[in-house]
Order: structure tokens, then C-alpha cells, then sequence
């Protein structure tokens, strides 16, 4: 179980003066999972709003190797260094015993980026994939992913008299990365950290594939107050 006094003793992977919105639960997410991260780490992130505001030129929030990716490829990006450190490594060039995470919000991860996914964990490259899933595409302007909850409001399914929200139900994602039959897979939620970090902890200690799907309140999207985040989390 991790020590929350250790885990503040450590020198910080993710840093605070990005463009995050306040109470933004996908840049808690971040710093979370790199601080439970054990080893040194190389991270990739989808486009979206965790690339966006963390990455603006010429700054950046991560204190770590960092390659940001197109919408659909973080997997297949991270899945090739990945396979590169392999070889490296194997050929004495490398010393170090690295880890690597991917980073993407549900639109890059449900949807564009579903296939680069599909394809890493069939490979079986030992790469973290962590969903920040906030249940629509929100750094566009809040249209509906298939993440979306059926009924809920967005911007392309507006509940009305004509429409009640979205009609369709939410995708299984998980189940579907289950049926890849990963290394490890898991859901969890930034509001109980200390199983956030537990299980960050299995998954890169896993001897493979390894998927989380994270729930990721967005206070713009989901329109609550920004220090109700970690609340709201937990519902």
C-alpha cells in the first residue's frame, strides 16, 4: 500500500502552472499516475486536452521524456519506442529498467485511437495505456463520445424536448480490452488515490500489455463547481 508522506517526498513528474481548467481531473490523473510510477518513465500523449494545456510552446508540465502523438497513435507510438528500448537493451546499449504510459482521453482512445490500442496489446508491448476518460470530447467543445453516458447533454446530443441527450448506450470499453486478455486491466477513479496508485503500481509491474480506464471529471463539461472534482469523483 502506498504511503501518501512517501509519495509527497517525491520529486514531481507532472507540474502545476499549466493552462488547465481549475479543478481539471485529467491533470490530477497525470500527476497521480507518475507518482506512483517506481521507475523512470517514457510517456506519450494522445491530442487532447491533457496535451493541450500542459504542452503549450514553449513549456511544459512534465518533467519526463515526452513525445506527443496525433489523436489516433499514442499506442502505436509508444508501442514502437517500446519495442526499440527492447532491442536496445538487449544489445547492452541501455542500462536503465524503463516503463512506458500512454495518455488518452476517451475520443482518443474509444474512438480514433481504438485500433492502435487493439494492436498493442495483441502485440503484447509492455506499455501502461491510461484512459483519462472525461465521457466526451471535450477540448473540442464538448461533443459526445461513445464513452457518453445514454441521456447525457453535449453539444451534438442536446436534451430537450426533441432530444433527450444522447440515445445510444455507452461503449464497454473495458470489457473489450479484458477480451485482448492484457496483462492487467482496471478501472479506477482519481478520487481515492491510494487505490489510483495501487493499481498504477500492478499495471506497470505487469509483464505486458496493461490498461487503465481512469474517470475523469471535467468541470467545464460536466458543469459543477471546480473544487467539487474529487466529490464528484467519488459519486
Amino acid at each position: 500500500m502506498a504511503k501518501l508522506k512517501e509519495l509527497a517526498a517525491q520529486k514531481e513528474r507532472f507540474v502545476g502552472g499549466h493552462r488547465g481548467c481549475a479543478g481539471c481531473g485529467a491533470s490530477i490523473i497525470a500527476r497521480q499516475v507518475l507518482m506512483a510510477a517506481e521507475n523512470p518513465v517514457v510517456v506519450g500523449c494522445a491530442t487532447g486536452c491533457l496535451e493541450v494545456f500542459s504542452t503549450i510552446y514553449p513549456y511544459s508540465a512534465w518533467n519526463v521524456p515526452y513525445i506527443h502523438n496525433a489523436f489516433e497513435n499514442v499506442a502505436a507510438t509508444m508501442a514502437g519506442v517500446e519495442a526499440a528500448y527492447r532491442a536496445l537493451k538487449k544489445k547492452g546499449k541501455i542500462k536503465k529498467d524503463l516503463r512506458f504510459i500512454a495518455f488518452g482521453g476517451d475520443g482518443g482512445t474509444y474512438d480514433i485511437g481504438i485500433q492502435a490500442l487493439s494492436g498493442m496489446i495483441e502485440r503484447r508491448h509492455r506499455v501502461l495505456y491510461v484512459c483519462y476518460n472525461n465521457e466526451a470530447y471535450m477540448n473540442t467543445g464538448i461533443q459526445r463520445s461513445s464513452a457518453t453516458p445514454r441521456g447525457a447533454h453535449t453539444t451534438t446530443s442536446p436534451a430537450g424536448k426533441v432530444i433527450p441527450g444522447k440515445l445510444q448506450l455507452r461503449k464497454n470499453l473495458t470489457e473489450i480490452i479484458i477480451a485482448h486478455e492484457p496483462a492487467y486491466a482496471a478501472q479506477a477513479t482519481l478520487g481515492y488515490w491510494n487505490d489510483l496508485v495501487t493499481k498504477v503500481r500492478k499495471a506497470l509491474d505487469a509483464e505486458g500489455p496493461s490498461f487503465l480506464n481512469i474517470y475523469a471529471p471535467c468541470r467545464l463539461g460536466w458543469a459543477y463547481a471546480p473544487e467539487k472534482t474529487v466529490k464528484v469523483s467519488k459519486m
